[in-house]
């Protein structure tokens, strides 16, 4: 009897965990649906192929407005693995759709997104826009830019190149590459507890990698001098020695009078935010410029209290990816892009 009853309980329990796991992976399907009519399509760039996504709204024959994505550093594919996709449905309820490419060498795309300067991802970024305006579906007069961290050296060249891109959105973006690379490597160092020892120690090792890179060194004569190269490849090392020198603002002073919405995080250990807001404000006419503070954020604009657990982040992204963002600032981009009007922000 005892047995039979045991049995019983393992049958229901099985039944229960099985009830269980359909209900939770209804939810995440659920969640993760999002109002978007999604097609892949294929953007030419400079003899090569460029898989991507445009993401319009749910309903509609447009003609929409269009924000145009530009990737931050890294192999990311075009909805950056689904990051993307709660920022294209907050979009597309203001009316816009969203185009995003696949970085040369990720996907379909062909090419090596390592063997790119800044000025190569402008032109790839040009050629998107360019391959939109041809479609009957995108107002011509409404395509801004969206990009986050390294895109900041990237969205000022392509505003000050085509001067009828009506907006920028500029998230966690920095304006030096060595001061950005400074600050990284001291915040990085203080949040793992480094001694004083350990701090000069990384710094002079910065220093030696910045005579190198100015020097024009290879990567073999990198190697030899340093030994240890920490990680470093050396496709990476060639991509540093194109981009070091890259610095924000001769091209932000040029697409002056473009409307921008620059995005700040209060945990940000990649960018420091105050410098980065210093030199928009400097540079930027205050009637084209909105500011953002999301304090709780981290340099990705993810909750910070997200981010720093595991478990948490991992559930988040799988049964509410919307709430992997900080409080806000998915209503705030939505908000932003309705406000663009037809008349451009003057100086």
């Amino acid at each position: 009897m005892a047995t039979r009853r045991r049995g019983r309980v393992l049958v229901w329990s099985l039944a229960v965990v099985l009830l269980v796991g359909a209900g939770l992976g209804g939810v995440a399907v659920w969640q993760n649906t999002y109002a978007l009519r999604e097609e892949r399509i294929t953007v030419r760039h400079d003899g090569r192929s460029l898989d991507g996504v445009l993401a319009r709204p749910e309903s509609g024959d447009g003609p929409f407005g269009l924000v145009v994505f530009v990737h931050g550093d890294g192999p990311i594919d075009a909805t950056h693995d689904t990051f993307y996709r709660p920022l294209w449905e907050s979009f597309a309820k203001a009316g816009y759709a969203s185009l995003s490419l696949s970085k040369p060498g990720i996907g379909a795309s062909e090419g090596n997104w390592l063997d790119q300067s800044m000025d190569d991802r402008a032109g790839e970024t040009l050629a998107a826009i360019t391959w939109a305006r041809a479609r009957p579906d995108i107002d011509a007069r409404r395509i801004g830019l969206w990009g986050a961290s390294q895109a900041g050296w990237v969205l000022p060249k392509v505003a000050a190149r085509d001067r009828a891109v009506r907006f920028v959105i500029a998230v966690s973006p920095a304006v030096d590459w060595q001061q950005q690379g400074r600050y990284n490597l001291l915040a990085g160092l203080r949040e793992n507890g480094a001694t004083e020892d350990e701090k000069h120690a990384a710094l002079r090792r910065r220093e030696a990698n910045l005579r190198l890179l100015r020097q024009g060194a290879t990567f073999e004569e990198y190697r030899t001098a340093v030994g240890d190269t920490d990680g470093m490849t050396a496709e990476r090392w060639r991509f540093i020695a194109k981009n070091y020198r890259s610095n924000a603002s001769d091209d932000l002073r040029a697409m002056r009078g473009t409307r921008t919405l620059l995005v700040l995080a209060g945990h940000d250990v990649n960018v420091d935010v105050a410098d980065t807001e210093a030199v928009y404000r400097r540079i930027l006419p205050p009637a084209s410029l909105t500011v953002r503070h999301y304090p709780d954020a981290t340099h990705s604009l993810v909750d910070h209290a997200v981010e720093n657990s595991e478990p948490r982040l991992a559930l988040t992204a799988v049964f509410a990816p919307r709430r992997l963002y900080a409080p806000g600032f998915l209503a705030d981009q939505r908000r932003f892009v309705e406000q663009i009007t037809d008349r451009k922000a003057t100086d």
